[in-house]
């Protein structure tokens, strides 16, 4: 007589490694989530802090405000970085990196929009929006490829629980993408697909792991002047240790808190090096945009003296030009990412205008 096996699931978290992944990352991927914290998040906080130090999904102050995240345990070996990469490149020189901005589900505005800006910068930030739709990571990435700019992308936990985002590891990895940012994601707003679920099964450090355990090389945010700002340095040093090869920072108000900061990062112990953001703006709409998110900081000065000026558009490019060159004499700072919609013109126009900002900024021109 045949016995049907007897089959024993492993307990949440705990499954076996996906293909690629090293041993002992699994260990730490399902540890107790921190009570209070609607991303179900281990190590918090994430960057939607507000200044008041409540929670960005809902009306009580962050968890890990009063108690920090646990310590990540064995560090996380990532991979070399790809030859010509933007790793590669930034051990050279500085690196420009753009926000990748499009119309949504639409293929043929991914290749437009890369078109404007391939050439000019040395890589694209494929993002991942609460609040509007976009094409599933793989085949952003593919068609980013197919329009010959370099695709970092953005995988957030908000939509896909662990196995979805092992898949889309294993694809983007499969396409050759240069590197993968790895984030909890921000939490939908209300009214914003109100029907939909938010997952949260991992948060971006855990993803983090994921990701270079699969030998993808990821970036990890922070957000400098996001509550609770005396814990954010040694955060970074925490994402390092789950794999992190690169830190992309939110936008800080000035150059000189982009300076403290990472010196305090150097001083918890991160080694990896720093991509500042730059705010790209040439209009009301575009700059009150940035100003709205929870965690990111403008010099309010030259945002009123941009929308002031006679010239809006030549105003931003030159701000934008100004910000990235103190950006990038910051010690450790290897590149800057140009962040914005850049222009209410439409995304082409917001792509001119970061392409026409990486120029200036190569070429020294102001």
């Amino acid at each position: 007589m045949v016995r049907p096996i007897a089959h024993r699931w492993p307990a949440r978290g705990s499954a076996p490694p996906v293909p690629g992944q090293r041993s002992g990352v699994t260990t730490v991927l399902a540890p107790q989530e921190r009570a209070g914290c609607p991303k179900r998040m281990v190590f918090g906080p994430c960057g939607g802090v507000r200044d008041d130090a409540t929670c960005e999904l809902a009306d009580h102050p962050c968890p890990f405000v009063a108690a920090p995240a646990p310590p990540w345990p064995d560090p996380v070996p990532g991979p070399a970085p790809r030859p010509g990469g933007l790793l590669d490149r930034a051990a050279a020189g500085p690196v420009v990196l753009a926000d990748l901005t499009t119309t949504p589900f639409d293929p043929a505005s991914v290749r437009a929009v890369v078109a404007a800006l391939a050439g000019a910068v040395d890589a694209v930030l494929a993002g991942e929006h609460q609040n509007r739709p976009d094409l599933p990571p793989v085949l952003l990435a593919q068609e980013v490829l197919a329009a010959g700019a370099l695709p970092w992308t953005t995988l957030a936990c908000r939509d896909r629980n662990r196995l979805v985002l092992e898949q889309e590891l294993a694809g983007l990895a499969r396409v050759g993408v240069d590197g993968v940012l790895c984030v909890t994601g921000d939490g939908r707003g209300p009214g914003v697909r109100p029907g939909v679920t938010q997952v949260f099964d991992l948060d971006g450090v855990r993803l983090t792991a994921l990701a270079a355990a699969a030998g993808l090389s990821a970036a990890v945010p922070e957000s400098p002047e996001a509550v609770p700002v005396t814990d954010r340095p040694g955060r970074v040093a925490l994402k390092q240790r789950a794999g992190a090869a690169l830190c992309v920072l939110n936008h800080v108000s000035t150059p000189a808190r982009v300076a403290a900061f990472v010196a305090a990062a150097r001083a918890a112990g991160a080694t990896l090096p720093f991509v500042a953001g730059v705010a790209v703006y040439t209009d009301e709409r575009s700059a009150r945009v940035l100003q709205a998110f929870p965690g990111l900081h403008l010099d309010d000065a030259a945002v009123t003296a941009v929308l002031a000026a006679p010239d809006p558009v030549e105003a931003g490019i030159a701000a934008a030009v100004a910000e990235a060159r103190a950006l990038l004499a910051v010690p450790g700072v290897v590149g800057v990412d140009l962040s914005g919609l850049a222009s209410d013109r439409g995304v082409l126009a917001g792509a001119r205008v970061k392409a026409e900002v990486a120029r200036r900024i190569v070429e020294g021109e102001q």
